[in-house]
């Protein structure tokens, strides 16, 4: 095996979706891509900064082999809107070549402290795939009583 990927494995896709399927004749259907969750709050006190959010959504990565073939690490690295890096999830892979390829489904969790734009940097055997963007947004409605006229 070697780093160099310039024949592959290519990326087929790379989205954040509510559900993956498997069906049992092999095709893979993918439900409700989703880009972007809303984060809302309102009362009073609805704080000024957005809380911290919750993401649960499966992420699936399809790659075709092209040329490369055997093992190789799958990494799926977030970075917050101030960069920094928030872990990362890891998984091997075995790539037979050609026009075979592989569907990665990674069920990605991450609790944000900030409202904007998360980038999910797609990593094998460290050299970047692709990038794939979640924002953030923070939704304030702060109800009070209006003053009597």
């Amino acid at each position: 095996m070697t780093n160099d990927l310039s024949g592959g494995p290519y990326v087929a896709m790379a989205v954040f979706c509510e559900k993956a399927l498997q069906e049992k004749d092999g095709v893979f259907s993918i439900i409700r891509v989703i880009d972007r969750l809303t984060v809302n709050a309102s009362g009073l006190d609805a704080p000024r900064h957005m809380p911290p959010g919750q993401m649960n959504f499966p992420l699936v990565i399809s790659l075709k082999s092209g040329f490369a073939k055997g093992k190789f690490n799958l990494k799926v690295v977030p970075n917050s809107p101030s960069l920094k890096r928030l872990g990362e999830s890891s998984i091997d892979l075995l790539l037979e070549g050609d026009d075979r390829g592989v569907n990665v489904v990674l069920n990605v969790q991450l609790i944000a402290q900030e409202e904007g734009l998360y980038w999910f940097d797609v990593i094998l055997e460290e050299q970047l795939l692709t990038r794939i963007p979640f924002r953030f947004v923070y939704q304030r409605l702060a109800q009070g009583s209006l003053p009597e006229t």
